[in-house]
């Protein structure tokens, strides 16, 4: 299995750190809103990851944080006249559920900032003590960036050309030694939420919470390190020079980034109205089509979401899951007994598309060509598969296709839903209708049916149905 290393700039070998384990850190979103498509994007790219080392047999110790302190969560709290803990703990529970609407797999850990506030003041001292940082007057902790030999490392930016880079943090560059230097502790402002320290009652900077938090959770070293491309710098810049000069070792052996999300290829913002929540999106399509969409393209490639793309990904859904459905509804009419030896044969033929699907995500997680691999599979699922073959060979052909899709994060086999009484007694009818050759009145209940949002299908094995 290979993976593109942003920080050698090269596809390598995956070589996890221990034999048949992984470690993986992937930020998380600042929760202070719901979440938009853009923070979508890498959840629903390295849970597929996560999911495809798991299908590998790799245990994967997958932490993925809710940065639940923030200029940003302030902000709302002081506009709301609430507690910023209420407004984090609201936007964590709206975002779990968004998660899970994507099926996303919840991570092993999901820590909280402001939880692990005790690991950033030993880390800070730790720094401190090491001379890679220092207390200003007010009682603001700064990183010596320039002590860290191998800053910019990541992004390939020399030191000598850089501008300090701070997330929305307002500080007076006059108390720093070097305008490069980054904020490890800030003092409070009035009104803000804030922790003792042995510098000043403040909070931490944004780029130590990550440190710690994959320090306390995977170690001092990790195999994986995921998010964005907008994260490489400063952010796992940062990460990196703190992580390294404390713990005297190699932070993450592979970084792993995202490309940009555009909107009808025009970068999203809320000044150019472009800008969608996961929760609209959900208002005009099943999740399983956002994540669906997310994976039609290669995770290192920018991608272009419009309503089009969007329509195709629906109708590409719906042809991998009408499959399944179809698999499903053969085997419940299908003769028990064991494969012919047609069948072996036609079930052996099926393994090449499994060997499409892993060459492909085993070049990089390509999610776009383990898709094609997956139509591939639908297509033979719909030319092999009739109401002549048995259960055993049919349900066979079902678990390779939902293994497929699962390690995509696809959900093949919806729930079943209850028709409610009308809906039932209407199809009785019609059915009725249609045995006494009243195929108006058949016609009429269909018609009915159609106008309720319900799609009947008539098949040899009977009639189905689905909602439009």
């Amino acid at each position: 299995m290979k993976l593109y290393n942003t920080l050698t700039r090269r596809k390598e070998d995956f070589v996890p750190l221990e034999e048949g384990k992984v470690s993986m850190y992937v930020c998380g979103p600042t929760v202070y809103n719901y979440i938009h498509i853009g923070n979508a994007r890498p959840m629903i790219v390295f849970d597929t990851v996560r999911r495809y080392l798991e299908y590998k047999g790799y245990d994967v110790n997958y932490v993925s944080n809710f940065t639940d302190v923030d200029d940003k969560i302030i902000k709302k709290s002081v506009e709301e006249g609430v507690s910023a803990e209420e407004i984090s703990r609201r936007y964590i529970k709206e975002c779990q559920k968004d998660m899970a609407d994507m099926n996303v797999k919840p991570a092993t850990t999901h820590p909280l900032a402001t939880q692990e506030i005790g690991g950033m003041l030993d880390m800070i001292g730790t720094l401190i003590e090491k001379g890679y940082a220092y207390a200003a007057e007010d009682g603001t902790v700064y990183y010596r960036t320039r002590n860290f030999k191998g800053y910019g490392k990541l992004s390939g930016k020399n030191i000598d050309d850089l501008e300090a880079g701070h997330r929305d943090i307002q500080v007076s560059g006059d108390l720093k030694e070097d305008p490069l230097d980054f904020v490890l502790w800030k003092p409070k402002k009035e009104g803000e939420p804030y922790w003792e320290s042995p510098w000043c009652e403040g909070r931490p900077g944004w780029h130590i919470e990550c440190s710690v938090m994959a320090k306390k959770y995977l170690g001092n070293e990790i195999d994986i390190h995921a998010g964005g491309e907008d994260l490489i710098f400063p952010h796992h810049e940062n990460e990196i020079a703190q992580s390294e000069a404390a713990n005297g070792t190699q932070f993450a052996k592979y970084w792993m980034h995202n490309a940009f999300l555009n909107i009808d290829n025009k970068k999203m913002s809320k000044s150019l109205g472009n800008f969608f929540t996961v929760r609209e999106i959900g208002e005009k399509y099943d999740l399983q089509v956002l994540r669906f969409f997310m994976l039609s393209a290669h995770y290192r490639s920018p991608l272009n979401f419009s309503a089009d793309l969007m329509e195709a990904a629906k109708s590409g859904l719906d042809r991998i899951v009408t499959a399944a459905e179809n698999l499903k509804r053969l085997s419940a009419h299908a003769a028990d007994g064991a494969m012919t030896d047609a069948e072996r044969e036609l079930y052996t033929q099926s393994e090449q598309f499994v060997e499409k699907f892993e060459a492909a995500m085993d070049d990089d997680f390509n999610t776009a060509d383990a898709v094609s691999a997956v139509f591939e599979l639908v297509k033979f699922c719909n030319t092999n598969a009739s109401a002549e073959h048995t259960k055993v060979y049919l349900d066979a052909l079902s678990a390779r296709l939902a293994q497929l899709c699962d390690v995509l994060g696809i959900i093949t086999e919806k729930e079943e839903e209850v028709l409610d009484e009308e809906i039932e007694a209407l199809i009785a009818e019609r059915q009725a209708a249609r045995k006494a050759k009243d195929f108006a009145r058949a016609d009429a209940i269909r018609d009915q049916l159609s106008g309720m949002g319900i799609i009947l299908k008539d098949t040899r094995e009977g009639v189905t149905w689905k909602r439009a």
